[in-house]
């Protein structure tokens, strides 16, 4: 009967291979603060560029709707607040 083994050999977590350097933070190490601060700014306003703004009658008509939400919630908590407070009275007196 023949034995089957496995001879794949699986290198250590953590070595470094024969052939490669460990790296040394990439670009970002080459860089000054003040160019990383730069780079920060430009990745910023090319994100901003991407956005979808809303037009100005989506704009009017989302913050319409936030405004009615909130003050049907002012509404419900000062029901609620009040009939609390009437049950207190009621009961202690």
């Amino acid at each position: 009967m023949t034995e089957i083994t496995d001879t794949t050999e699986v290198p250590e977590p953590g070595g470094s291979s024969e052939g490669k350097r460990p790296r040394k933070g990439g670009k970002r190490a080459k860089k000054g603060p003040m160019a990383r601060l730069a780079l920060f700014y430009r990745q910023i306003i090319a994100e901003l560029r991407k956005v979808v703004w809303p037009t100005r009658q989506q704009l009017s008509t989302y913050t319409s709707v936030v405004i009615v939400f909130v003050i049907i919630i002012i509404a419900l908590v000062f029901v609620i607040d009040y009939g609390l407070t009437e049950v207190m009275k009621h009961v202690f007196g």
